[in-house]
């Protein structure tokens, strides 16, 4: 069968693109080695899907090119699929900061995108490994274990290799290099930190979690942290690691809430309590416990200097962090880097220098804040590359 478009990868951008394009008139075919669609989707979300943010906004991605995202993400909203949730009756709930869930199974998002596949009439072939692609003529040929498959148009949408063990690699990025695309150096974000064994007080406090700011370079965000038997993890941490880089410190504040005299404060109004009781007050126990300890403060309230509570409450405020690395791909929600946009069209995600040739979702240096920002931009990319495939193709 001759097809318009061939779309390497299954997941939420490949698919998206597949029903886009399809839809506009385009004959599509989408190959990936995994035997079913869409395995990131189904573990998203706790099972549940995060399918999108309300605020998504090109301020909320990571990229070399701050200002690549705004006219896919423009053209193609939050708004939008969630009129298309809606069409697919499918119900949802937003839970805190913009996330929409679904209220039953992320399975419903893959039901939703192979249900549009198939309105545009999309072709699949699953289960099938890639043994070579190749160009000439204006023509993409692909060779599997299975077929042979030529389009004058081909989309990589194969991810990054975040979450090995659901089959994800970096075949993107060779790709990418084969057809001349440079390629930002890929490394893990969304990701749980890993401390030294310095910080061994603070891994001992495993399944710890407190309201915190977390502060990486110049990004700060206000969401829950947790302490793990190896560092750091919880929302507020995966968002600081997609802006670490090795070797650098995370500020923590632990009191969000609190002035900056509040030590001082709570000597006039406690005086003859500990710094452990005062801790406990604000934080969870144990946490209030290896703080204290940590800090060195012995003794009631009434017997500290206030010039000692004032540098206790500077590092309460600003508490850092060194970590010796990340727990890697295996735990990384999403990759930072890959395709450089610098090589991409950001109105139609295709490449400047071979024509038919687009890159979209995950395998592009796009990298969105948790909380389904990162759907948003598979959905957003994976449109505008779908239309401009439907219009090359005369659709």
């Amino acid at each position: 069968m001759q097809h318009d478009a061939i779309i390497l990868g299954a997941g939420g951008a490949g698919l998206f693109c597949a029903a886009t394009a399809g839809q506009a008139g385009a004959r599509v075919v989408v190959i990936d080695h995994n035997v079913e669609p869409g395995k990131k989707i189904l573990i998203s979300g706790g099972g549940r899907c995060n399918f999108t943010n309300i605020g998504a906004a090109p301020d909320r991605y990571l990229s070399e090119n701050r200002h690549f995202a705004r006219s896919a993400l423009s053209r193609y909203t939050p708004a939008d699929f969630v009129d298309l949730v809606r069409k697919h009756g499918i119900a949802f709930h937003e839970k805190t900061l913009g996330q929409l869930f679904c209220d039953g199974s992320a399975r419903q998002i893959v039901a939703l995108l192979m249900d549009e596949c198939a309105a545009g009439r999309v072709d699949f072939a699953f289960g099938q490994a890639i043994a070579e692609v190749t160009h000439a003529d204006g023509r993409f040929t692909v060779r599997t274990d299975a077929g042979l498959y030529s389009a004058p148009n081909l989309v990589i949408a194969t991810g990054g290799p975040a979450i090995p063990k659901l089959g994800a690699t970096g075949f993107a990025y060779q790709l990418g290099k084969q057809f001349g695309l440079r390629i930002i150096p890929p490394r893990p974000a969304l990701v749980p930190f890993t401390l030294p064994a310095a910080e061994s007080l603070f891994r001992e406090l495993a399944g710890v979690a407190a309201d915190v700011i977390a502060k990486a370079g110049k990004s700060a965000f206000r969401e829950a942290a947790l302490f793990t038997h190896r560092g750091l993890s919880g929302p507020a941490m995966l968002q600081a690691s997609s802006y670490w880089r090795h070797g650098e410190a995370i500020a923590v504040d632990f009191l969000p809430d609190a002035p900056a005299d509040w030590l001082g404060a709570m000597k006039r109004q406690r005086p003859k309590a500990g710094l452990k009781s005062i801790l406990a007050s604000a934080l969870p126990e144990r946490l209030a416990e290896a703080l204290a300890d940590n800090l060195a403060l012995p003794g009631e309230m009434q017997a500290q200097k206030d010039g000692a509570l004032t540098a206790a409450m500077q590092r309460l405020k600003g508490w850092a962090f060194r970590p010796d690395g990340t727990e890697g791909f295996a735990k990384a929600e999403v990759t930072a880097g890959g395709v450089d946009t610098a090589g991409l069209s950001s109105r139609t995600m295709a490449a400047n220098h071979i024509e038919g040739l687009f890159a979209i979702g995950e395998a592009v240096d796009v990298t969105g804040w948790l909380g389904g920002y990162n759907f948003q931009w598979a959905w957003a990319s994976g449109h505008a590359a779908g239309l401009a495939i439907a219009e090359r193709s005369g659709a």
